[in-house]
């Protein structure tokens, strides 16, 4: 029985191994949208109007780099209430990482695009990026509830249910961003940027469960 306890630990940490190393280089690949500016007319007033008119780029590096690591404090949050995987788990956290990793690609449209009439376009993948990721939350929640088969036997049912119904409410919510981008670009942008305190409230209700069912 220890060895099997041990061996399902082993599987919990690579996944967290794994998972925390995808997520910095997510992270850190999202800087590279940030390109130095190239002048013809070499001069320190033409460098500040480069620098300022590439505002977009530092708008949506500052946007995503809060959602990646809320993302991961979220996915920790996740991991802390479990005891072991299995591979519909896996196979769950290998989809949502896909995701995290896609995210630079849509930061870098929002940057490039985001005073272009392709405004829309642009912000409707990014909104639908986290379409995907939200999904890809709930299939990871449920992966890892799902008969209580790799949850730690002091977490609640009332607790999962809260933690399932939290991301279940993002769904709707990126949708409507979605639809927003092709209205107002702008606005969607800010539903993005609002649902981040819904995410923050998760790694609280996350640290709360976990306090209140580990036992003294």
């Amino acid at each position: 029985m220890s060895g099997e306890s041990s061996e399902t630990g082993r599987g919990l940490s690579r996944i967290e191994g794994l998972s925390d190393a995808v997520f910095s280089v997510a992270i850190t690949l999202l800087v590279l949208d940030l390109k130095v500016p190239h002048l013809d007319d070499v001069s320190a007033s033409a460098l500040w109007q480069a620098l300022l008119r590439s505002w977009p780029a530092y708008v949506a590096l500052l946007a995503s780099f809060i959602q990646v690591l809320i993302m991961w404090a979220n996915h920790h949050g996740i991991l802390r209430h479990m005891r072991g995987v299995d591979p519909s788990f896996t196979f769950a956290n290998g989809f949502l990482l896909l995701l995290v990793i896609l995210v630079p690609f849509p930061t870098a449209l929002v940057s490039s695009y985001l005073t272009t009439p392709a405004a829309n376009v642009a912000c409707a993948v990014y909104a639908g990026t986290y379409v995907l990721i939200n999904i890809a939350y709930n299939l990871l929640w449920y992966a890892a509830t799902r008969g209580r088969r790799l949850l730690r036997p002091h977490v609640d049912e009332a607790a999962v249910r809260r933690i399932r119904n939290r991301y279940l409410a993002g769904f709707p919510a990126y949708l409507s961003a979605v639809g927003l981008a092709f209205v107002r670009p702008w606005m969607s942008l800010a539903l993005c940027a609002g649902l981040y305190v819904l995410w923050l409230r998760m790694g609280a209700v996350h640290h709360e469960a976990i306090t209140r069912t580990t036992p003294s």
